[in-house]
């Protein structure tokens, strides 16, 4: 492929929104020639922030260009499988952040979509693509360490309707379909494919609809075994940690660093071009169309997690 990937970012002025734009930039075969919000004033803003020559309003305005090859979608949940399916009709390779869908029926439809298009079909599971979980594959695959069970908290303290940036959402966030994804997904890559799961949930928030706290189950077909504790009443430091108990050691890895058992850090930087988990994650998709290959984290490389989640919402039920 010639010249560079023009991009569209799709909910541009957003916290994930910044993160791809902030990744991007450091990707020499990327163009973001578009960007785009809910307004034209937050759009304005964020191509005068990023030095993007065009902002428009809306998924519409983007996929009528003729100057775009590929769309990221940093948009609320709800819109995330009718906008993928979307990108496809209209011939554009896709990067749709985390979920795919909130409900199986809608990943499945969009799975359908991705396999009669010839465009590449990337899910945002940026979990894969920390240098902290690099790592822990890279020894997995070469037969150093093997998982026998993963404990996994993923916490925040989020009453109202906010986002990363502590800005008020439209739309409603979610422990199963958005939060518990990134770990079902996770431990699959890790330690092989899900054969048992189970779920309970709290009380139901009385103005969210949603619940506030869950604990998740999961087998896999290696034997191993995965706890995760969620909870949107945690009032304390948030984030998500996860503590790999393997047959040869311990690791803890938050975010894009890595501890051993003992809390001592690892040294990751050597493990890809970037210590950034969102760069890299945008680094494969871009990869992917130039070289004209299957991305690391495609959709139907993630189906099975929304499969689990789809079986874990039914016993929620």
């Amino acid at each position: 492929m010639s010249g560079r990937t023009r991009v569209a970012v799709v909910g541009a002025a957003g916290a994930f929104g910044m993160k791809h734009l902030d990744g991007l930039a450091n990707i020499e075969d990327a163009e973001v020639t578009v960007v785009s919000a809910t307004s034209r004033e937050k759009a304005d803003a964020v191509a005068a922030e990023y030095g993007v020559a065009h902002a428009v309003v809306g998924l519409d305005a983007v996929l009528e260009r003729d100057d775009v090859d590929a769309v990221i979608l940093a948009t609320p949940t709800g819109l995330h499988a009718e906008q993928t399916q979307a990108v496809f009709a209209a011939g554009k390779h896709v990067q749709v952040e985390i979920p795919l869908a909130d409900s199986v029926a809608d990943a499945e439809a969009t799975l359908a979509a991705a396999e009669a298009s010839d465009r590449i079909a990337m899910v945002g599971h940026t979990r894969r693509f920390n240098p902290s979980h690099q790592l822990v594959h890279e020894r997995i695959a070469a037969g150093e360490f093997a998982v026998q069970q993963m404990d996994v908290q993923t916490y925040f303290f989020r009453r109202t309707n906010t986002n990363a940036k502590g800005e008020t959402r439209s739309w409603t966030d979610h422990l199963l379909w958005h939060h518990a994804a990134h770990t079902v997904d996770l431990f699959a890559y890790q330690a092989g494919r899900i054969v048992q799961a189970n779920a309970i949930q709290g009380p139901i928030h009385p103005e969210l609809g949603i619940a506030m706290d869950m604990s998740i189950q999961l087998k896999s077909e290696t034997g191993a075994i995965c706890t995760l504790s969620l909870s949107f009443n945690n009032d304390g430091p948030f984030g998500t940690f996860f503590r790999y108990i393997g047959d040869t050691g311990t690791y803890v890895a938050r975010y894009d660093d890595l501890f051993d058992g003992t809390d001592e850090q690892i040294d990751v930087s050597h493990v890809a071009a970037s210590m950034n988990g969102i760069e890299l994650q945008d680094r494969e998709f871009i990869s992917a169309i130039r070289e004209g290959r299957e991305p690391n984290s495609s959709l139907r490389q993630v189906i099975d997690c929304y499969r689990v989640l789809g079986q874990l919402q039914e016993q929620l039920s």
